[in-house]
Formats: structure tokens, C-alpha cells, sequence
């Protein structure tokens, strides 16, 4: 359980990757920390964080699911958080028109977007009442751009990015800031989870998650509006403010078309 002494952390998507190592980033600076995710590996991952120094509970819930964002809710037992990071995310890769499964693609809607206004909105207005408080969303550089084969979930981050900024425009005189992170690819299991092996983006380089999250904790404790994590990815990011769009659905269909890492 978690003390009262400390301030508390909500990460979620935290049993690996990025929202591993970002719960760890709280651990690391005397924040107690509550890890939510749906798979069998959020006990490890919280032993992790708990060799950090914190105190760490453990939420096992499918945040893709609205009663999955109120019973992580439930468990914060009223308890005053100091900081949202908001990173639990999937994603599908394939032709939208093709044979991917319409379940598939509304599960990326669920759980990239409305779970995350669902989550927002429940701990947010609290923060507000304080008058203190930070929120981080783990957004993506694929949202800067149309995203052939992966047209949903670059729409989803795309959403993030801008959701944020509008909430941090609402809250900025309130004590409460929020912050976007746009990782480009990283280390993590989400390309295996995507079908996205055999892709020249899945295939190619990747960052660590560790450097993306401590990139992230940097940005949200500054109060910073967004992050970009990477050189690469902040090349991307600035060339998607002057490319025209059909130029970057092109380039970004040749990254994430099925079978592409062997062409």
C-alpha cells in the first residue's frame, strides 16, 4: 500500500516500457507510486519500482473498459494525486479496409483516447480544487503525421497531443500543468503487440525507454507543454509542420506497410 506521506504518482501502462521506466522516475524522486495495467507482468513491474524506493500498489485492470478506469480510480481511495501520467496505449497495424478486425481498431479508440479523458477527468478537477498538480500524456510522433497502415492509432495520438494542449490551456492559472510526450519508435513490446515486425519502422532503430521516460519526467516536473523524445524524432516533428500532408502519409505508409522491412 501506499503511504500518505508522500506524494502519489498514477502511471498507467506500466508493467514494461516506458510506463515501467516512468514509474520508476517517480520511485527514483520520493514519489509513492500506484502502476495500473491489465497483464500478469504488473506484479514484477511493481517489484521493480518498489526496489526504487517507494511504496507501489498494484492495479490490474483493463483501462480499455470504463469499469476498468473506475476501479483504478476506486483504489486511489480519495488519496490527493500529485501526478497523472497517462501511457497506457495499443496499437493495430494493417489496412484499415483490409482485414484488420473492427474490435481491434475501437480497442485502440478505448484505451488510447477514452480512457485517457475517462482517467483525466476523474483526477484532474481534483488537482484543480488543490491548486497543484502535473499530468503527463504519452502521446507519439506518429501523430504529427496521417499514418497509412496504422490510421487509428496515429489518429488516437494525434488526439492526445491536442487534448493536452487545450487542458493545459484551461489550467495553466490553476497550479495544474500537463504535458505531452512524443516518443518516436522505442524499445518496447509494442510492435510485436501491433503486428508490426515485419515493418521497416518495426524492424529499424529504436530509443530506449528508459532515456524516453526520464525525457518525459524532465519535461512534466519543468512544466513544460510537450516533449519531444530523440534527435531523429524532433527532425521528424519539426519537418511535419512544413511538409503538406499527402508528403507525409506517403513517407509514413513506407515506414508501416506490412512486409516492408524486407523490401
Amino acid at each position: 500500500m501506499t503511504t500518505a506521506t508522500r506524494p502519489l504518482a498514477v502511471v498507467t501502462g506500466a508493467s514494461g516500457g516506458i510506463g515501467l521506466e516512468l514509474a520508476k522516475q517517480f520511485a527514483r524522486h520520493d514519489f509513492d507510486v500506484v502502476v495500473a495495467a491489465e497483464d500478469a507482468g504488473l506484479d514484477a513491474a511493481a517489484q521493480e519500482v518498489r526496489a526504487c524506493g517507494a511504496q507501489v500498489e498494484a492495479v490490474r485492470a483493463d483501462l480499455a473498459d470504463p469499469e476498468g478506469v473506475e476501479q483504478l480510480v476506486g483504489r486511489l481511495a480519495g488519496r490527493p494525486v500529485e501526478a497523472l501520467a497517462v501511457n497506457a496505449g495499443v496499437g493495430v497495424n494493417g489496412e484499415f479496409a483490409g482485414d484488420t478486425r473492427l474490435e481491434d481498431q475501437l480497442t485502440v479508440v478505448d484505451l488510447n483516447v477514452r480512457s485517457a479523458v475517462h482517467l483525466a477527468k476523474r483526477v484532474v478537477p481534483g488537482m484543480v480544487g488543490r491548486g497543484h498538480g502535473r499530468v503527463l500524456f504519452t502521446s507519439s510522433v506518429a501523430g504529427t503525421s496521417p499514418g497509412p497502415y496504422q490510421a487509428v492509432y496515429a489518429a488516437s495520438k494525434a488526439f492526445l497531443t491536442s487534448f493536452s494542449e487545450g487542458l493545459r490551456a484551461e489550467v495553466k492559472d490553476k497550479g495544474v500543468t500537463v504535458t505531452a510526450l512524443l516518443p518516436g519508435p522505442t524499445d518496447t513490446g509494442f510492435f510485436e503487440r501491433a503486428d508490426m515486425e515485419d515493418t521497416k519502422l518495426g524492424a529499424g532503430p529504436k530509443d530506449s525507454p528508459a532515456e524516453v521516460a526520464e525525457a518525459g519526467f524532465e519535461a512534466l516536473m519543468a512544466g513544460k507543454d510537450k516533449v519531444v523524445a530523440g534527435t531523429k524524432n524532433k527532425l521528424q516533428a519539426a519537418a511535419s509542420r512544413v511538409l503538406p500532408d499527402a508528403a507525409k502519409a506517403k513517407q509514413q505508409g513506407k515506414l508501416s506497410e506490412p512486409g516492408s522491412a524486407d523490401a
